[in-house]
């Protein structure tokens, strides 16, 4: 009984953290062109912001197979609370945005969105387009380093829980060599099947009882309180293998040179690819890390959101 009581504050507490964000920020529903495709997007502003007013611009980016209203949009309002215009949005063949080939994790893609989001951000009124920033949380952290190294509109970066990884460590976490072979081999038959029928081969991004799941018995996108949401689309397109476990984050670090934090735990995933990125970076760096904090505690905990949030906003504060 003790511990239902407790689950149910928890829940409790999380909702009122949200509601009181969602309470303080101002939000416009906007569009983005990203390689002949539309991105649907959210702009986030004080809830005091006054037309003519230049602010510091923030684009934030969340973990894989997510949309802008999970984990993106709590640091979106907690960041506009904090004096920024934050924008998010929906990378192509995800949530609200345009593409057929939908719920596809493609680290090239997605760096493409960002920087077109950043693009965009640039023209809005409401921004000072020579102080315009970046918060990548988990998978789209490497992302945001890439785009980094790319725009030269993109002057600061901050990385929130970062999955940062390199072929060792693409080998830890899924199996080794031959496994992690196999699920590239299962990609390319995928994008074949694609383009041969137009069909997708898709299986469940998240299940409490599937183990074929792409994440299985995970919290956060289990649970209707927290990801679970209306929005999310609970599906993993096989054909995301290929890029995803040939991708890596890690060496973007030798050629960023713009101002880097990062935010982490020892208790989240794979630190020691945040460790390895923070060591090769060569340009202004700082890192901060929390302790006895998830990986799903920095989705939504109300704790971890905060204190993130504000070494994010020092940084950008101290950067921009």
């Amino acid at each position: 009984m003790n511990n239902l009581l407790i689950a149910t504050a928890s829940v409790a507490t999380i909702q009122l953290f949200l509601a009181s964000q969602a309470e303080a920020v101002q939000v416009k529903d906007v569009t983005i062109n990203s390689n002949n495709q539309t991105l649907a997007g959210n702009l986030y502003l004080p809830d005091d912001y006054r037309v003519g007013t230049k602010l510091p611009g923030v684009i934030v980016t969340g973990a894989w197979t997510t949309v802008k209203e999970q984990m993106p949009a709590t640091y979106a309002e907690a960041m506009a609370e904090r004096g920024y215009a934050v924008l998010t949005f929906d990378f192509r063949n995800w949530g609200e945005s345009g593409g057929k080939e939908r719920q596809l994790e493609n680290p090239v893609n997605k760096t493409q969105d960002i920087m077109a989001a950043v693009n965009y951000l640039a023209t809005r009124d409401e921004v000072d387009n020579n102080r315009i920033a970046g918060l990548g949380i988990c998978a789209s952290s490497g992302y945001m380093a890439d785009a980094a190294v790319q725009s030269d509109k993109l002057k600061s970066i901050a990385l929130v829980a970062p999955w940062l990884q390199d072929r060792e460590i693409v080998n830890e976490v899924y199996g080794g060599e031959e496994a992690v072979q196999n699920l590239i081999d299962t990609s390319r038959k995928a994008e074949a099947k694609y383009e041969a029928t137009g069909k997708l081969s898709l299986i469940p991004a998240a299940s409490t009882t599937n183990e074929n799941a792409l994440m299985y018995r995970v919290p956060y996108y289990t649970e209707p309180d927290r990801g679970m949401i209306r929005e999310y689309v609970n599906q993993f397109n096989l054909a995301s293998w290929e890029g995803w476990l040939t991708y890596d984050a890690i060496e973007t670090a030798d050629n960023l040179t713009k101002p880097v934090l990062i935010v982490h735990s020892e208790a989240a995933a794979i630190p020691q690819g945040a460790r390895e990125f923070y060591h090769r970076l060569s340009g202004k760096k700082e890192e901060l890390w929390l302790a006895n904090t998830t990986q799903f505690d920095f989705y939504d905990s109300p704790e971890a959101v905060t204190n993130a949030s504000d070494a994010v906003a020092e940084h950008f504060e101290e950067t921009l």
